[in-house]
């Protein structure tokens, strides 16, 4: 189980059964791999994750999603979300 970040991809907007490794070519740190021709998410790697958002960028179907758990922080394409109440750390 990751403990400071949370990687989903949506398996129904995952280029809809299509064939594609976009994100699984572009990620420096091996968080996903190929799994019937769909990305999946190697949950051993999640927390490598760097939060570069080269998966995002590239993604043609905005099917990944990355949660920061300690700063309870979402990432989808290339937005930003940040949950109320929650403050930055400096």
């Amino acid at each position: 189980m990751s403990l400071f970040v949370s990687v989903h991809v949506d398996e129904d907007r995952c280029r809809s059964g299509q064939p594609c490794a976009a994100c699984i070519t572009v990620c420096p740190v091996s968080i996903f791999r190929a799994q019937g021709g769909l990305a999946e998410v190697v949950e051993e790697n999640e927390d490598e994750c760097t939060l570069c958002d080269l998966c995002l960028q590239r993604c043609p179907s905005d099917a990944i999603t990355i949660r920061t758990l300690y700063a309870d922080e979402t990432r989808t394409g290339a937005t930003v979300i940040r949950t109320p109440g929650v403050t930055d750390r400096a």
